[in-house]
């Protein structure tokens, strides 16, 4: 009877809420500037939260393809994580990266300081067992004049508890490129004031990529731990479209001598 009760209330409230929303897009055009902002504020605080649920939805309800799971884990792994990205459907699937940072979602933007702003990113579905994620994430470069071009990617509250200079850090990626590409994977690990920035090279050949980091050889303070991001750093990229199709973060402490 009460959860009748409870669920006949919560039918109320949504259609309410739907009411008053419908109301709201109504007589928006007539408002004065003020009520404006503090209504696109409150729309925008709503959009996030509604965003957040359908990636989530869209993660676990869509069809993925064969080998969509997580790769096999070494022994001992202790915490493993696939990012949204490639789970589930960005509520913005492409953006032109003309600024220095662009962000695709939370957690996750695109670094470059090329002046010409011909750096596109946009999620894809993923379509063959061999990518193993259902998304997959492009970077279309065309001409580009600067330095770094850079993924970020923060790691989820998970990747940081409990976590001991003996552990081991791996990152599996599967990309594709018209050409092969340098690039680096970097782990940065903020402790206290100071901040870790182990670094490992990704091979130039094949599309299965592996990069471990050994916490030992860092001096990391575990017991400040704050955050920790990982970055796909790009080199010379120009003219070139790179496929990112999975990303697969893992860690496991490294065994006792």
């Amino acid at each position: 009877m009460a959860g009748r009760i409870a669920q006949a209330l919560l039918g109320w409230h949504q259609r309410r809420t739907e009411e008053r929303w419908m109301r709201l897009a109504e007589t928006a055009p007539g408002l004065e500037s003020f009520e404006l902002r503090a209504l696109r504020a409150e729309a925008r605080g709503m959009r996030r939260q509604l965003d957040r649920v359908l990636q989530a939805a869209d993660a676990r309800l869509a069809v993925p393809p064969l080998g969509a799971g997580l790769p096999q884990m070494p022994l001992g792994t202790d915490w493993s994580w696939r990012p949204d990205a490639w789970r589930g459907a960005l509520p913005d699937t492409g953006a032109v990266c003309a600024g220095d940072r662009t962000a695709l979602g939370e957690g996750l933007a695109v670094y470059h300081d090329c002046p010409l702003g011909e750096v596109v990113v946009r999620q894809l579905r993923n379509g063959a067992p061999e990518d193993r994620a259902p998304y997959g994430l492009a970077l279309d470069v065309f001409g580009f004049r600067g330095s770094f071009l850079s993924l970020s990617l923060t790691l989820p509250e998970a990747a940081i508890d409990g976590l001991k200079a003996r552990h081991l850090v791996r990152v599996e990626l599967v990309i594709d490129s018209d050409r092969p590409v340098k690039a680096y994977a970097r782990l940065n690990i903020k402790h206290g004031p100071n901040l870790a920035q182990p670094v490992s090279a990704l091979p130039a050949e094949g599309r299965e990529k592996l990069a471990e980091f050994d916490l030992a050889y860092t001096d990391l303070n575990d017991r400040r731990i704050e955050r920790a991001w990982l970055d796909l750093i790009l080199n010379e990229p120009a003219m070139t479209r790179i496929v990112i199709r999975d990303v697969v973060a893992s860690r496991r402490p490294r065994a006792e001598l």
